[in-house]
């Protein structure tokens, strides 16, 4: 057994230790340099955030807030994380910030936590419509803690229904407003957000899961100076680690706290939030603000290219980097479609469309997003290739024809692009002896023998 070794497996590389896992982490690498991902909810972090993440950070129990800690040794720890909150505080004008949630939807369930009592109504968009789970949805637990009333967009626009959410916020007197979406490809008028819910004497709470590289950037609308609390991942458009924060008002900045710990949480991520403190460092930067307004230009390339082939493009465009179409009237079902797409090298989501009379679990449209193909280097003229080669995947007829062209256009696209080349020069310079490793360990060795290629 592994625990018997005389080998010390404590500075042992992870190839010699578990190759099967190694492997896991290869035909990855492989998988992102090879394909375009286009996942609206996905990115790729720098390799500056890539050592934060495997540092020795990850080993330090670091439980409450910095200079408040429930356990000794944190002096660095706290360095990283002040950093980390100085710095959203300024990139987005917040008077405090929590970095601790672990994920977007335990920084939903924190602040609904700091702001509501059990059975409070809470009125957000639709998950239909492009809302998210987590915003009173019954499959999530804000649905069983908490009252839900929706809104929707607009049959014809496609726009959220401000009248509506004026309307229904007055008949259901909710003690919190949501602003935010999953699925919703324009701009959020969080100005009459705010008038409204001063109205019923709601909080305003918006989730910028989704566009907060996008405010960061200048390029879509700020929340922070309407809204009571702001909730975000981080790993979205501002393209660092997996992990999510909590941006509020200085009046509520104790409950806020709370709520994360001892409210939600224990121990914090301290490995993760150092990463998530070079990821606001870097969204600082000319170079970012430039790859979010190429990440918008981009997500517009694809939107035109699909409304010229005669795709249905939910609000006719985009004011961000996601594009919904919905292939309803091609008859194409959203699973397929993204099953084509992936064929030949293309990774998007299906995703409901408004108005559906399907079922949720026959989707009928497909997200598709720019900003990792952004941050890999794509220029607009790229993205007007990668738009092209979306609708013509998604044509009703001949796609059997044409896949492998499709896929050899979308490979040129992703070749000329290269993704972490550090990584495969470092993986490609190194062949070790797995079968003689993993008779060492008492492993199998991976069927492919985990040699690497040259880079």
């Amino acid at each position: 057994m592994i625990q018997d070794l005389a080998i010390d497996l404590l500075n042992q590389p992870l190839a010699y230790v578990d190759p099967e896992i190694a492997e896991v982490l290869e035909l990855e690498l492989e998988r992102q340099q090879r394909t375009l991902e286009m996942i609206a909810s996905e990115n790729f972090v720098p390799m500056s955030v890539l050592e934060c993440q495997g540092s020795v950070l990850t080993n330090k129990y670091a439980v409450g807030y910095p200079g408040r800690r429930d356990y000794g040794g944190c002096e660095r720890i706290d360095v990283a994380e002040q950093l980390a909150i100085d710095r959203a505080c300024e990139l987005f004008g917040a008077e405090h910030a929590n970095m601790q949630p672990h994920s977007g939807t335990q920084a939903n369930t924190a602040a609904y936590h700091a702001l509501l009592d059990p059975g409070e109504t809470i009125l957000a968009l639709e998950v239909t419509h492009g809302g998210h789970f987590t915003h009173g949805s019954p499959v999530n637990v804000s649905g069983h803690l908490y009252d839900l009333a929706t809104y929707h967009v607009e049959r014809t626009t496609g726009l959220v229904d401000m009248d509506e959410v004026e309307r229904v916020a007055r008949q259901r007197r909710p003690r919190l407003i949501l602003a935010g979406w999953s699925a919703y490809p324009r701009a959020l008028d969080f100005a009459r957000f705010r008038t409204i819910a001063d109205d019923v004497g709601a909080y305003l709470l918006v989730d910028m899961a989704h566009f907060a590289g996008l405010v960061a950037a200048g390029v879509y609308p700020n929340p922070v100076p309407h809204a009571d609390v702001v909730t975000s991942t981080i790993h979205k458009t501002l393209g660092g680690p997996r992990g999510g924060m909590i941006l509020s008002t200085e009046r509520l900045a104790g409950r806020i706290d709370a709520a994360v710990y001892p409210g939600q949480q224990s121990g914090p991520l301290q490995h993760v939030i150092a990463g998530k403190a070079v990821a606001l460092r870097i969204a600082a930067s000319d170079a970012f603000r430039e790859r979010q307004e190429r990440t918008v230009a981009g997500a517009r390339a694809v939107a035109g290219q699909l409304l010229a082939a005669g795709h249905d493009v939910l609000t006719g465009g985009t004011d961000t980097h996601l594009v919904m179409c919905d292939l309803r009237e091609f008859g194409l079902d959203a699973l397929e479609g993204e099953n084509r797409l992936a064929s030949v090298g293309i990774t998007v989501s299906h995703s409901p469309v408004p108005l559906d009379p399907r079922p949720a679990d026959v989707p009928g449209g497909l997200r598709i997003g720019t900003s990792a193909l952004a941050t890999r280097g794509l220029q607009v003229a790229d993205f007007l290739e990668v738009g092209a080669i979306i609708a013509e995947a998604l044509e009703p007829r001949g796609f059997a024809s044409r896949r492998a062209e499709l896929a050899t256009r979308a490979a040129e696209l992703a070749d000329r692009y290269p993704l972490y080349p550090r990584l495969g020069a470092a993986s490609g310079g190194i062949v070790l002896d797995f079968p003689a490793v993993s008779r060492e360990i008492g492993q199998r060795p991976p069927a492919a023998q985990m040699r690497r290629r040259p880079a």
